[in-house]
């Protein structure tokens, strides 16, 4: 490399894989690099609702949840089953950005 050059490292963007399973809970997988981890989670009835989300789009805001998680902390540090209701136990702020990204500003 020439004296005064500089390197970029582009950091690879996590995939998030969400499937809603019979019992009404949802199976997303991550995988970011080499490191892929799974995790169980459940959408209150009145959660979507309660964050400016329609009805039928509870797929959507579990792929976003794991956006927003992902943009505070690596996929090994997300819980492997957990309710989307206790996010805003650890993160305050993901009640108003789910809000936000209902309607499409993100």
């Amino acid at each position: 490399m020439a004296t005064g050059g500089f390197h970029t490292t582009v950091a690879t963007v996590p995939e998030i894989h969400a499937i809603r399973g019979k019992d009404g809970t949802f199976h997303v997988e991550v995988r970011d690099g080499a490191i892929t981890t799974s995790h169980t989670v459940t959408v209150p009835p009145d959660l979507p609702e309660a964050l400016g989300w329609a009805q039928g789009r509870e797929t959507m805001l579990v792929r976003h949840s794991f956006e927003f998680l992902l943009e505070r902390e690596p996929a090994t540090s997300i819980l492997r089953r957990f309710s989307l209701d206790v996010i805003g136990d650890y993160f305050p702020d993901y009640t108003e950005e789910m809000a936000r990204r209902a309607d499409g500003t993100h």
